[in-house]
Formats: C-alpha cells, structure tokens, sequence
C-alpha cells in the first residue's frame, strides 16, 4: 500500500486549516503532507494507522501527527454497512511547523518546539487532559485572526505539559534522529540508524558513548527504560514494517532490515508491534 501525497489548499489569509469534520466515516486514504494534523475525536471508533504503528481510536482522543508521516484512519466495519446510523465527528487542524515564523525558537517556547520534534513519530494523548484540550479547541471555532493564534497556541501548551502520551510509530519507520535530545548518545543514535541492517555489537556502540559496555548497557536502560537489544530490535522492526506496508514480503523484511533468521524476527516483531509479520501485512492490506 503506496502512500498519497495530499496536497491541501491553504488560505493565505490564516497559518491554521481548521476543520470541524462530520461525515458517515472517515476517507479511507493512507496519505501524508508536510503540514502536521491534530486530530480530536468526538464520535467515531476504528483502527489508527500512523507510520507503523496501529492503535485503536475512539472518542476522547488527541493524536498529533507529524509532517510527512503516513496516516490513515479507519473506521470499523460497522460504519461503512448499507444501514449504518453511526457518524464520525472530529476537529483536524493542519499548520505547518514554522507556521509561527521564528517564534518557537524563543526560549519561553522551548517545550512546544519539542512538542513538534517529537511530533515526527506521531503522538497519542489520553486521560483527564484531554478534556480541557478538546474544550480549548472548539473555541478555535469562533475565534479568528490573532486571538485564533494566541488560542491555538494554548492548545500547544498543554499538548507540551501532558502527562500521559505515548508515542506512535518507531524511529526505524521515520529513519531520523529528529527530535531526539543531543546529548551524548546521538553518535549511538546516527550509527544505529546507518548500520542496523548489519550486525552490532554493544561493544561498538558503547565505544561511540565513550564508555565501557557494562556501564553504557546501564546508562542507555536507565534513561530509555528499555535495553539497547530492545530498542535496536524497534529500529529494525520499524523499517519491516515499512518493507511489508510496500511489499508483503515477510522473508524479504526479515533480511533486508537486519534480523537473520525468520524464526527470530516473527517472534522480535510479535514482542514490540503486538500482532504477526503476516497479520500486520492483512491489515494493511483492507485499506
């Protein structure tokens, strides 16, 4: 399944696309642009296809997306029976990610430009705080001009301050180390990216951080909460993904982004996406 570029008509009068959205279902297109999409779902349920990554969605939830990075959402079959009642209501707001001009480089603005580096994997938001989200961008509606601004920015706010997000898609999928803090493990993250369809040692990568094997291992679990096998296994699991999505090819995924037997990379894919190589290929496959 080939992703579509949407080329969105802009009003040159406003930086923000804003879109109070009601329709029996969602389109069924896997696309991207290169203007980010905040999504609020007010009554609609279905599948979520952002990058690799496939979640369920349902009223109450806030997904940022990031520029360039595939989407789909798909409503469940109900929707689309002859007979259905069901309707789908959202607010989707699209902005570029300069659509503020150098404001977000000012310090007093640091957490929403992280905001919107993170945003590059896709982000999911749940919980109490999305209430005053949702609240805050139905104002959205009657507001325009600058106070249309000001208020969108609030909402960036408190996307930034949210306590309870996940990200969506993997940074194999996204081949970027966009986003990530520069501290000392970005050589780790660079080489990672270049090098995971070959053999790594933690040797090497420990050599890159400039510290012992035993003491980067410790290092890299206590600030990623994963072991570093664990996150290079995400990398390769992510450019599978991508690899399925175009080809359908399980052996081929396999090989071409690292693992080296299909046994392995079943059970390594199965660990961190949730579903078989062979299911993940299926549910692509519908849209």
């Amino acid at each position: 399944m080939k992703s579509q570029l949407i080329q969105r008509v802009t009003d040159v009068t406003s930086s923000l696309a804003l879109q109070n959205y009601s329709a029996d279902y969602f389109l069924k297109v896997w696309h991207y642009h290169p203007e980010l999409e905040l999504n609020v779902i007010h009554e609609s349920t279905g599948t979520a296809f952002v990058g690799d990554s496939i979640e369920r969605f349902e009223p109450g939830d806030v997904v940022l997306v990031g520029k360039n990075l595939p989407h789909l959402w798909l409503n469940d079959e109900i929707y689309f029976e002859k007979d259905s009642n069901l309707t789908t209501k959202a607010h989707i707001i699209h902005f570029l990610d300069n659509f503020a001009g150098g404001l977000f480089n000012i310090p007093e603005m640091a957490e929403i430009n992280k905001l919107i580096k993170r945003a590059k994997l896709g982000i999911k938001f749940s919980g109490a705080g999305n209430a005053a989200i949702a609240e805050k961008i139905s104002t959205l509606i009657d507001c325009s001009g600058y106070e249309r601004i000001i208020t969108f920015i609030e909402v960036l706010k408190l996307l930034s301050a949210h306590k309870k997000f996940k990200t969506l898609s993997s940074l194999g999928y996204t081949e970027s180390v966009t986003g990530i803090d520069k501290d000392r493990l970005l050589p780790v993250y660079e080489y990672v990216i270049n090098n995971f369809k070959h053999d790594i040692t933690l040797d090497k990568v420990a050599a890159l951080a400039n510290m012992n094997a035993s003491s980067f291992s410790r290092y890299f679990t206590s600030l990623h909460r994963k072991t570093f096998t664990r996150f290079l296994n995400e990398i390769r699991v992510g450019s599978a993904c991508k690899l399925l999505i175009r080809d359908g090819h399980v052996a081929g995924a396999c090989y071409e982004s690292g693992f080296n037997n299909i046994s392995n990379f079943n059970r390594q894919f199965k660990s961190i996406k949730r579903i078989t190589p062979s299911d993940y290929i299926r549910l692509h496959s519908i849209v």
